[in-house]
């Protein structure tokens, strides 16, 4: 989430006193298991929910959290942002959270870490079994384009249209061990792979491991990473609840003994890259065999497949979501709308973004 001038839209690195002040106010935000971060920028703060059995009640948990900042932040001129990239702020002139792991981070990435002045979802969903982790990955690699288009939301970049939906989506990737996961057959082939890059110093923890798509061992979960920042709780919530759905579906296909098929590393790619720059008008490689699909129309077809899924997990509501996304237009087709509307004056359009945060749609 990123703090943002009220009046001008501008980043403002002001992280460090809104959580000082939070903290004193709100100290039970703060235990054992912190609801709010201080990320890599200074002029961002990290949300986090705790664990919760349905997509409804983690997007009220994040709702508290987000009204318990705008308590502070609202005192001090400040409003929150959440898109994939902030529009117009220049990526060199924002300050690093001073601590060492970042101050690393900085020094061997060097100019593409400076550059990483980007917002994105995070979506946890826990396995009761770890020899799913890999199988489940798979089958959310093959929706990564349909994650990417319907989240991308950083079309602009230091002042510039970069011709992309998602920007993040290719900056992000250049970071180590960023990007598209490998994919293994078993958790052994992953827990080689950890092993090492362990060993050659690629990373000194297992965090470290920035994939796209990825297990989380500490957790016992699978994480998609994939999503540009969003706009509104309930644009979070048709996230979630995709996430949620599909690794439901495919865990009940290993129950069943199936497989989950997978597509040449290079189709995945392609995928990508459609997406990102094409968002909701991409055309998707949907198998091994290269059919391909309009994004959105492959979507209307799964959501009618997730819908009982959907219903059993109790998060019909959040998964109708989706189709909402896609009739409105997804963030980065807003953004040119609204800049389109005020002459190219994109600080309209963080303002924008800032009062959907708020206000949600009507």
């Amino acid at each position: 989430m990123a703090l943002v001038d009220k009046h001008g839209g501008e980043l403002v690195s002001l992280a460090p006193q809104i959580l000082e002040r939070l903290t004193a106010e709100r100290p039970e935000l703060f235990g054992d298991t912190p609801r709010i971060h201080q990320e890599l920028l200074l002029n961002t703060v990290e949300l986090v929910t705790g664990v919760h059995s349905t997509v409804g009640d983690a997007v009220a948990d994040l709702g508290e959290s987000l009204a318990a900042v705008r308590s502070i932040t609202d005192r001090v001129g400040v409003e929150l942002f959440s898109a994939g990239s902030h529009p117009f702020s220049q990526p060199r002139l924002q300050p690093v959270t001073d601590k060492e792991r970042y101050a690393k981070l900085i020094d061997r990435t060097q100019w593409w870490g400076r550059q990483m002045v980007i917002y994105g979802v995070h979506v946890h969903v826990g396995l009761d079994r770890r020899d799913k982790a890999m199988p489940v990955l798979d089958a959310l690699v093959n929706y990564f384009p349909h994650f990417q288009a319907l989240s991308a939301s950083s079309p602009f970049w230091s002042g510039e249209d970069t011709g992309y939906a998602s920007q993040r989506a290719l900056m992000f990737q250049q970071l180590p061990t960023a990007g598209l996961p490998f994919q293994f057959p078993d958790w052994a082939g992953f827990e080689h792979y950890v092993d090492d890059m362990l060993k050659t110093g690629v990373i000194d923890l297992i965090s470290e491991i920035r994939w796209d798509i990825r297990p989380v061992p500490r957790l016992g979960t699978i994480e998609m990473r994939v999503c540009d920042g969003l706009s509104t709780l309930e644009e979070i919530g048709a996230i979630g609840a995709l996430t949620q759905c599909l690794v439901e579906e495919a865990s009940r296909s290993l129950d069943a003994g199936e497989q989950i098929p997978t597509m040449p590393p290079w189709h995945v790619q392609e995928n990508k890259w459609r997406a990102a720059r094409y968002g909701l008008d991409a055309i998707i490689i949907l198998d091994a065999e290269g059919n391909e699909r309009l994004v959105t129309e492959h979507l209307a077809e799964t959501l009618g497949r997730l819908a009982p899924i959907a219903e059993d997990l109790g998060c019909a509501k959040e998964l109708r979501g989706i189709e909402g996304i896609i009739t409105r237009g997804a963030g980065y087709q807003r953004q040119r709308r609204v800049a389109e509307a005020h002459g190219g004056d994109l600080r309209a359009v963080v303002l924008e973004e800032a009062r959907l945060m708020r206000e949600g749609y009507a």
